[in-house]
């Protein structure tokens, strides 16, 4: 007989996985895929009912065109029936020729070199390293902290965890594996920010730079929206202030796009709301449509150059899976279907619903505040969220979200009708309310999209 037995597929999963963020020893609440298409999800839970879903999350951010499109269906099988992969050392293809030049033509000018990476802590990783390197190649090998700023998130290897927000994120678990960068404080928030503390805070970033220049080999951070650190918008100008900071000191700027590249914040990326060019550039998420895991790292020919005429003659990474045909087919199609599309106006009638639909839980007494940014919504309550029991409030309203922290924040996909905005904004407030005891006012009218 089978191990499975007439065990539930909920009582295999807890025996033989782990899932993320999660104890293996204290269960949370499962739902099984059954099928997936468009913006929905077919669930099925513990106790056998079936729901179908708006997918708010869209599978972590990544899955921008909805599940089953038949452009990125075709790119897959296409290229599945030529070769599914082959190493990237001494060999090359056409679907990562193309994707890497399609990605040059799109991104901040003078961007011009393209390093493929499996996942985007791994590209935060290459660029690390880049940006050591360079520092030693051009004859500072002292050069090896990184500046960075507060609230931030790069990823869970531990390079990328050593530029994470070292309070909210893993720092004290891993203290004496992580390296001891430099910690700028959190940029002020877009919402309520003045010129006056803009530049006060710049000042303060601009001394910590100058105090430690002789040490730091580049400025790292998510550009505009700081995401899984906490969904925090910051203005522009915080951008433009750190890239002459970056000059000044001659450091490299990092731009972990990851999350907020290919229209997520309303730009196709988000360095563009403040005109700035990186020296590196991570993407990520959206890269393949959420298919398969992909990111790439790009960088200048100046910084290329230098790297490559240094001791070493390289740069020292090469993942197995580097450039792999499939999800570079996938990516090329991704990146193609997006700039065919009205994506900026898609964008914006997205924030326009979430904006009105999101509207009615500023009403509620635990929430602190309300906020959006292009397709990204967030109610943010005054506590830390119960994450089970809203979950569940959402499932029985059509919606799943994954809230984190004190947060309840949907990300959706950009083929989202304005009925599926409505549906997914009235779910989101009527959780919170119904976990909190709340009662939200008339949603306000309009759809967005």
């Amino acid at each position: 007989m089978s191990r499975a037995g007439t065990r539930t597929p909920f009582d295999r999963d807890r025996a033989a996985l782990w899932h993320p963020y999660a104890s293996a020893g204290s269960p949370e609440p499962l739902w099984q895929v059954e099928a997936a298409e468009g913006v929905r999800l077919r669930l099925r839970g513990e106790d056998g009912a079936g729901s179908d879903v708006i997918d708010g999350m869209a599978s972590w951010w990544c899955m921008i065109h909805g599940y089953r499109n038949p452009v990125l269906d075709a790119a897959l099988t296409e290229q599945a029936g030529q070769f599914s992969h082959v190493m990237f050392g001494g060999l090359t293809h056409a679907p990562a020729i193309e994707l890497a030049e399609l990605l040059v033509s799109i991104t901040p000018e003078g961007l011009e070199r393209v390093f493929f990476a499996d996942s985007g802590s791994v590209c935060v990783e290459v660029a690390l390293k880049l940006a050591v390197q360079y520092q030693g190649a051009g004859g500072r090998p002292q050069r090896q902290r990184m500046l960075t700023v507060s609230g931030g998130y790069h990823g869970d290897t531990f390079g990328a965890m050593g530029v994470c927000d070292p309070v909210d994120g893993m720092h004290s678990t891993f203290a004496g594996l992580l390296p001891n960068n430099i910690f700028a404080p959190r940029p002020p928030s877009a919402a309520t920010a003045t010129p006056q503390e803009i530049a006060v805070w710049a000042r303060a970033v601009a001394a910590l730079a100058a105090d430690n220049s002789d040490e730091l080999a580049a400025i790292i951070l998510e550009p505009v929206l700081q995401g899984a650190g906490g969904m925090f918008v910051y203005p522009p100008e915080c951008l433009r202030a750190l890239r002459r900071i970056a000059d000044d000191h001659g450091l490299l700027l990092i731009l972990d796009e990851i999350a907020t590249g290919f229209g997520r914040t309303g730009e196709l990326f988000a360095a563009d709301h403040a005109g700035v060019r990186a020296d590196i550039m991570c993407v990520g998420k959206a890269l393949t449509g959420g298919y398969l895991t992909l990111a790439a790292m790009l960088c200048t020919n100046r910084v290329a150059r230098t790297v490559s005429h240094g001791a070493a003659g390289a740069l020292l990474h090469g993942p197995t899976f580097m450039a792999n045909p499939l999800a570079c087919a996938v990516a090329l199609a991704s990146v193609r279907l997006l700039l065919a599309a009205d994506w900026r106006g898609n964008v914006a009638g997205i924030n326009t619903a979430l904006t009105l639909g999101l509207s009615p839980a500023r009403e509620l007494d635990v929430v602190a505040s309300v906020r959006t940014l292009g397709a990204v919504g967030v109610i943010e309550l005054d506590r830390p969220v119960d994450v089970a029991e809203v979950t569940r409030a959402a499932m029985r309203n059509g919606v799943w979200i994954r809230p984190f922290r004190n947060l309840v924040y949907t990300m959706p996909p950009y083929v989202c009708t304005g009925a599926d905005l409505a549906v997914l904004t009235r779910g989101m407030v009527a959780a919170v309310a119904e976990v909190y005891g709340d009662t939200p006012g008339a949603p306000m009218t309009g759809e967005g999209q």
